[in-house]
């Protein structure tokens, strides 16, 4: 894809263009947010680097494409960890930055963003591209910081530490490069849990140079260190002007193989990693017997609260057309909703069967119309065997008290778990019982989204690795119930095996059903 790269001036922006080029996508134009002229350098956002700022003017120049510029006018007006329009928010002037870069590149398709754990940051680019059409990229999601250093150490980025505001750095370690500087924040890490990525703001850095940087590196020609309004912040206001390169330019070949891909499996599922080589789906598909179909619907819909849950089953139509059924479905879900004083954005997880996935798009083009604020619900979506005329079955767990819904949406691609592009999240969590819902998966590969075709024991350890790490983030670490669909009998004992790795020896371990059905999102197999 072609993409615009947001830059900072940051490790972080940087090393993310590396990743993005090592995935083959296309940089068109770079586009930073810079602080209103008011002699400061740094000002406080919740969003955007400020401090060294002035940098990156020459940054068009080194690499050789176009830098689009907003002025920051906003503040954050909207705090909260989901972000949704909100007017002189500092989010919208992102929008109206990406609106440029849309404009002068109609071409481009997706967006570079160096968002390694903040949420804060990833939510509010995932908005402004979801508004825009676009896709987010963000390969450093997720990883591991002393990993993800180790390897900007050694990748050919040139930075500095401009900007320094943790305990244990001094203005001293100003100017150090990262190479230097990783020894001490790796000390700093063991004593005092500072992050050596700097993602709680210890420290921020200016790349003057990259592989990519094909014309001119960045020289220092002035500095000055300036002490920040704390007495324990300081940062570099710096001078800089570029040093031209003499051809011939780096060849692409031979620093892209510095650029180190995280593996596809990591423990536990590592030893499932047999290689990539694609392998043919079988022909023959080994099926059990399937349920004779009724004519008439038997199911009744009912709505019951449970303990501190309402539970809303057996939603179902007998109209006469795909998009009838589904409208009529969800005008039951709301009736039930309404009944309990709730709305759409309560619901915490939805089980949808359909009778043919290839009314899919349908089905889903209305689903999403319901779920519109941030957070929608986690899914589970197969192809089963329904009564006939029946395209549809629909059940769904609410949580009443808005106030204790949390959860994950992440629709960034990266190497962490596949991105959640459509109206349901990896994730939904009701904080006053502590539990957790989380979507089905398949196994995708997370960084270009093309669903695997490898052995049976590889594609289960993927898809279960994504179930894996999405429960990590939650912070839960028990299981209590894990549902595998398979469309081929064949996979029974290669999914038991992958499930003991996923779940060890747990007393929740037998809490573990299997369930073939007809047809999975995407044709996958698991």
């Amino acid at each position: 894809m072609k993409f615009v790269a947001l830059v900072s001036g940051g490790k972080d922006s940087c090393f993310n263009i590396l990743h993005c080029l090592a995935n083959g996508h296309d940089l068109v134009c770079l586009a930073n947010l810079y602080p209103p002229p008011t002699g400061e350098e740094e000002i406080d956002s919740f969003m955007y680097q400020t401090v060294g700022y002035d940098a990156l003017r020459y940054y068009a120049k080194c690499i050789g494409k176009p830098l689009y510029s907003q002025m920051i006018t906003g503040t954050a007006a909207n705090k909260k960890l989901e972000y949704a329009k909100t007017d002189n928010d500092e989010t919208e002037d992102l929008f109206k930055l990406l609106s440029l870069v849309i404009k002068k590149h109609p071409d481009v398709e997706a967006v570079s963003v160096g968002a390694i754990l903040s949420n804060y940051q990833r939510t509010r680019v995932e908005n402004v591209c979801n508004r825009l059409g676009l896709t987010s990229l963000s390969y450093l999601w997720q990883r591991d910081q002393a990993e993800l250093m180790q390897e900007m150490c050694k990748s050919g980025l040139d930075a500095i530490l401009i900007k320094v505001a943790a305990i244990g750095l001094k203005d001293k370690h100003l100017g150090l490069t990262l190479q230097q500087a990783y020894p001490i924040l790796s000390d700093l890490n063991s004593k005092f849990g500072v992050n050596v990525c700097g993602e709680g703001g210890e420290f921020e850095t200016l790349v003057l140079d990259a592989p990519f940087f094909k014309y001119g590196r960045l020289v220092i020609k002035e500095k000055e260190v300036v002490r920040h309004t704390s007495d324990e912040v300081w940062y570099l206001k710096l001078k800089v002007d570029v040093e031209e390169k003499v051809p011939p330019l780096p060849d692409p070949k031979t620093w892209l193989q510095y650029i180190e891909q995280p593996p596809l499996l990591a423990d536990p599922f590592l030893e499932f990693d047999k290689g990539s080589e694609e392998v043919q789906c079988a022909e023959s598909v080994t099926t059990i017997p399937k349920t004779y179909k009724s004519k008439a619907c038997m199911w009744t819909a009912n709505c019951k609260l449970v303990a501190s849950k309402i539970y809303i089953d057996n939603l179902s139509s007998t109209a006469e057309t795909v998009s009838q059924q589904i409208r009529d479905i969800f005008e039951q879900f709301s009736e039930f909703l309404a009944s309990s004083h709730c709305t759409f954005a309560n619901v915490q997880s939805v089980d949808l069967f359909v009778s043919n996935m290839d009314n899919f798009s349908e089905i889903n083009g209305i689903y999403k119309s319901y779920f519109t604020k941030p957070l929608p619900p986690a899914r589970c979506c197969v192809q089963s065997s329904l009564p006939e005329g029946i395209y549809a079955l629909m059940s769904a767990k609410v949580i009443p008290d808005i106030a204790q819904k949390l959860g994950l949406h992440v629709q960034s691609r990266s190497y962490w778990a596949p991105s959640n592009i459509g109206p349901y999240s990896q994730t939904i969590m009701d904080y006053s019982e502590g539990t957790a819902y989380l979507s089905g998966q398949i196994p995708l590969i997370p960084k270009c989204m093309a669903l695997c075709s490898y052995p049976q024991d590889k594609s289960a350890a993927l898809a279960l690795q994504h179930l894996s790490r999405v429960e990590e983030v939650t912070g839960y670490n028990e299981t209590l119930l894990l549902t595998a669909y398979i469309k081929d009998a064949s996979w029974l004992s290669t999914v038991v095996e992958i499930q003991k790795k996923y779940m060890g020896e747990s007393k929740y371990a037998g809490n573990f059903v299997i369930s073939q059905i007809e047809e999975l999102p995407k044709s996958a197999s698991c």
